[in-house]
């Protein structure tokens, strides 16, 4: 491992600095933007085409939109025992519940990595989106953490996890900056759950309908350098690792969007809501005001909107992000 990767350009935390700072230009307010949706459709597919470089941004919404759902059916088919025995009513909320052995609580995130990491998603929304910028010079920053980018083709080196991987875990320590895959951990506490291995590779229910709501001690991770406990890595507060790879692609985002600042660059933001809009929203309209030759885009079910600033330069489309895609294709 490179030992001085964390002095790379920090593309993270200088754009986000820049959208902070930027938050001032648009104090006057908000707006739906202009235009009816077809006009807007063909607009952006008009972008997609002409723009030199594509940033796309992307949040919860697209994969909501390709139907990894954290509630309902999904929810009920997977977790049905955690559901009767402690009332939790959804995906997100069962991973901050108390279980009272570590056994139940790497159980219950075995699955959520399980259907969340391994399986692709219903719909093949992401698949859609790259066909649209397969043929761009685009780049990726994400706050998703479910590694459906690199899953539907983009290329890894065009992709920026800011927040983590459901697929990789850390230490507790977080000293120990490095980062561990745990797609082998994950299949072994399926199996010792009950889960029935199918021709494919892919995990179902037992005909049964029996299984364990408990790994054995045995399954529960621990760090392979320091012996300690194992935890997801997420950002969640100051532990959370940015290893070597996250540096790497920070870096990678900063020099591309200093390649193309001055350039004909569309910023394609679908799917981002309001919990951490300095990641991505804030950069993106600061960043379109810096640069006359910029257009945002924004694309997002009930949160559609753009700063009046930019309100000339922006096409903003609200609805489901995966009819949108479909629609530009």
């Amino acid at each position: 491992m490179n030992k001085n990767f964390s002095e790379l350009p920090n593309g993270y935390l200088e754009t986000i600095q820049k959208g902070i700072d930027g938050v001032r230009h648009f104090q006057p307010g908000m707006t739906r933007g202009i235009g009816t949706r077809q006009e807007n459709l063909d607009l952006l597919r008009q972008e997609i085409q002409t723009a030199d470089a594509i940033v796309i941004g992307a949040g919860a919404g697209l994969s909501t939109a390709a139907g990894f759902i954290y509630t309902g059916a999904r929810f009920g088919k997977w977790f049905p025992d955690f559901i009767r025995t402690y009332g939790i009513r959804d995906m997100y909320s069962g991973g901050f519940y108390p279980y009272p052995t570590k056994g139940i609580f790497w159980a219950y995130w075995a699955r959520y990595i399980y259907i969340n990491r391994y399986l692709d998603p219903p719909k093949p929304v992401y698949e859609d989106l790259l066909s649209l910028v397969q043929d761009k010079d685009y780049f990726v920053i994400t706050t998703n953490v479910d590694h459906c980018f690199q899953k539907a083709g983009f290329d890894k080196d065009r992709l920026f996890y800011t927040q983590g991987d459901y697929g990789l875990f850390q230490s507790t320590d977080p000293s120990t900056h490095k980062t561990y895959e745990n797609e082998t951990w994950v299949f072994q506490a399926m199996e010792a759950q009950g889960f029935v291995r199918t021709v494919d590779g892919a995990f179902e229910m037992p005909e049964s309908g029996q299984i364990r709501m408990e790994i054995p001690k045995t399954l529960i991770p621990k760090c392979p350098d320091d012996g300690a406990p194992m935890t997801m890595n997420l950002r969640s507060d100051d532990s959370f690792v940015e290893d070597e790879g996250w540096h790497k692609a920070s870096a990678a985002y900063l020099d591309f969007l200093r390649k193309h600042e001055t350039q004909h660059v569309l910023f394609l933001e679908i799917g981002v809501g309001s919990n951490t809009p300095v990641i991505i929203k804030y950069p993106f309209w600061q960043m379109t005001h810096d640069n006359p030759n910029a257009v945002y885009a924004c694309l997002n079910y009930d949160e559609a909107f753009c700063p009046k600033q930019i309100e000339a330069r922006s096409i903003v489309i609200d609805g489901d992000s995966a009819a949108v895609i479909q629609a530009l294709l």
